[in-house]
């Protein structure tokens, strides 16, 4: 029986399928749905990397396991750490208020450290201020942060519930600095970076494509270049560079207990209205993760942890057009044996598009959509946001990113939309 139990494991390892995986990255890269990196590590050692897209599309130089990518909000992750750190070596307490440092900020006298941390302070995000986008990508002094973040306001009582905010981080990273007199981008390399060995890690400035730094893009038929936010807006709420490879070590080291005592895991780790301190869950299945996703700029990002297995699963990407669960999916599908579809897409040729062109207008919402195309893919605007249909049938298209999918009717010059069960006709102006 013994025999038949080991003989059972080899085969379980034998059924990652590399090359039907390869396939998949093969197919979005070919249909511009996918540029960035992956990385899957078992046991610590890792057993999967993939890279495909460009690093730098306009200069034509391809994406390799050294292209380093901005992470966005996984680096509130190493945030959580650095705190935890400074809690472990009694320079602060979580539940100590943050009036010392941050007086002028609302409710600050009933505001802890650990609400920042999990996201139950109130305080606004100032992220979704008007605006915001006009000013993230120029560099600002923490006294300006500070005022923007003060004049954002409390959104809530402290502790009555729990809403996203980058803001909460940005206040950690000045709190970080103050306490320890440095840096926080020589905090991260003190405390992180070097003590496990991250080759890729770092606070980024200005991107330098010579250093295998990214650029990101949009798809809008071709892949147009973003704009790039100032390290200085996000910190440590967003302001870090990695690669999947440091990503899979990132977690296997904390979730192996070797970079936090259990104690301070163990609070890191607890869940409460969805957040951890700096992480929430990222389920595959019936495993339950643990991790944290990012997007800044055109870069989306994601790392998680299953336990189950000793699994760490990490993508970074400078161009997405496509469900990055979808890609889960497909990855930790092939870690674990579970069964998963290639993609298929539906193409279409550019003069066949010509008949859905124009502008519709709904009475309905007061709102109007421009529909343009580009080369072979259909265009949209709604005021300053532009975004690119995906075909799936005949008349039929969708955006992932917001769960539509838009129907046109030539004969009847409408296009209605479809999403989370609303259904609503746009009519052709003439």
């Amino acid at each position: 029986m013994l025999l038949l139990i080991v003989s059972g494991g080899v085969v379980a390892q034998d059924l990652f399928d590399k090359a039907k995986l390869d396939n998949y990255f093969g197919i979005l890269e070919e249909n511009n749905k996918f540029m960035g990196s992956v990385a899957v590590a078992k046991n610590g050692e890792i057993i999967y990397t993939k890279s495909v897209g460009f690093a730098d599309v306009e200069n034509n130089v391809k994406a390799t396991e050294k292209s380093k990518y901005r992470i966005g909000s996984v680096s509130k992750s190493f945030t959580a750490v650095l705190v935890l750190k400074a809690v472990e070596e009694k320079k602060i307490d979580l539940d100590q208020t943050i009036d010392k440092w941050f007086p002028t900020i609302a409710n600050s006298q009933k505001i802890t450290v650990r609400h920042l941390l999990s996201h139950r302070s109130g305080i606004h995000d100032f992220t979704h201020n008007d605006g915001y986008l006009t000013w993230c990508t120029q560099p600002k002094t923490e006294k300006e942060m500070l005022g923007i973040i003060e004049n954002g306001g409390s959104d809530f009582e402290p502790d009555s519930t729990a809403e996203y905010s980058n803001s909460n981080y940005v206040l950690l990273t000045y709190m970080l600095e103050k306490i320890f007199l440095k840096p926080y981008s020589d905090l991260l390399q003190e405390y992180i970076v070097e003590p496990i060995g991250l080759a890729d890690t770092y606070v980024f400035g200005k991107t330098n494509p010579n250093d295998n730094e990214c650029r990101s893009y949009r798809f809008l038929g071709s892949w147009v270049v973003e704009n790039e936010t100032d390290c200085t807006v996000p910190m440590g709420a967003g302001a870090i560079v990695s690669t999947p490879t440091d990503l899979t070590k990132f977690a296997d080291v904390l979730f192996g207990g070797r970079l936090l005592t259990n104690e301070s895991l163990e609070i890191m780790k607890t869940i409460k209205d969805e957040y951890g301190l700096g992480l929430f869950e990222i389920p595959f299945g019936d495993n339950i993760g643990l991790g944290h996703t990012g997007a800044i700029d055109g870069f989306v990002s994601v790392y998680s942890h299953y336990a189950d297995g000793n699994v760490s699963y990490a993508l970074t990407s400078n161009g997405l057009n496509f469900k990055l669960g979808d890609i889960k999916k497909a990855v930790l599908g092939a870690v674990y044996g579970k069964p998963y579809e290639l993609p298929e897409f539906y193409n279409v040729a550019s003069e066949d598009l010509d008949i859905y062109l124009g502008v519709y207008v709904s009475t309905e919402l007061g709102l109007d959509i421009i529909v343009t195309k580009e080369g072979n893919t259909l265009i949209a605007q709604i005021g300053d946001d532009v975004f690119a249909f995906e075909a799936v049938d005949k008349d039929k298209f969708k955006y992932d990113p917001i769960e539509a999918t838009f129907e046109f009717d030539p004969e009847k010059n409408t296009m209605t939309l479809f999403q989370y069960g609303v259904e609503i006709v746009f009519q052709k102006k003439k």
